[in-house]
């Protein structure tokens, strides 16, 4: 056994010394950020969220309120949870009750809530996937994963086309979630079940001036 490992390691360092090494920095070309006029990077978004069966909701920033109700109206919710940052004008036409949402708060309780409120960090056109931080709109990761119904706002601002910019807008440290539609698997006997790993409906405004 330690011949063979011997014989192992002498070839790996033969041919780390053998190879040369390049004196030029690697270029990282396919790591530039993509693209794409304002009105495509938007449509862009919301077709990938509604083939994932998203349901979306277009308003402009002074419509968020009006858009909130609306969302939340859909699916018939009375009592809410919202981050503790959240912006409070969303909730402006909504009547409802609100619970402020606190670490103190224990999880399972959370399923009680009829729906969610929260802002985003960023999303990614190209898959249409969210990108939550825990950023004072946002929230812990409980908040957006026990409830059944999440609204998600998204702002136009915080809208990219591909994976590498997205990613270079998070903090490191920061507990990410990935948003792609409702939670949903097709684990067991390939028979699809929605809401096991997450909110079984998300609705996402998208703000922006352009509506």
């Amino acid at each position: 056994m330690s011949d063979a490992r011997t014989e192992i390691l002498g070839r790996i360092t033969d041919a780390l010394t053998l190879t040369p090494v390049a004196d030029e920095p690697i270029v990282r070309d396919y790591d530039a950020e993509i693209t794409l006029p304002d009105d495509e990077r938007l449509d862009l978004l919301i077709d990938r969220l509604e083939d994932y069966k998203a349901q979306v909701i277009k308003a402009r920033p002074e419509g968020i309120p009006q858009a909130v109700a609306q969302a939340l109206a859909s699916v018939g919710a009375q009592r809410i949870g919202v981050p503790a940052g959240l912006e409070p004008t969303w909730l402006a036409e909504f009547t409802g009750e609100v619970q402020i949402d606190d670490a103190s708060i224990p999880a399972p309780s959370l399923a009680d809530l009829d729906a969610i409120v929260t802002g985003s960090a960023v999303s990614c056109a190209v898959n249409g996937t969210i990108l939550l931080d825990g950023s004072a709109d946002q929230g812990r990761r409980a908040l957006t994963l026990v409830p059944d119904v999440h609204v998600c706002v998204a702002r136009d601002a915080d809208i990219v086309v591909d994976m590498p910019a997205a990613i270079r807008r998070l903090r490191p440290e920061a507990p990410i979630t990935m948003i792609a539609g409702p939670s949903a698997t097709s684990d067991i006997e390939l028979q699809r079940v929605e809401g096991v790993h997450g909110p079984r409906t998300l609705i996402v405004i998208v703000v922006s001036d352009r509506y």
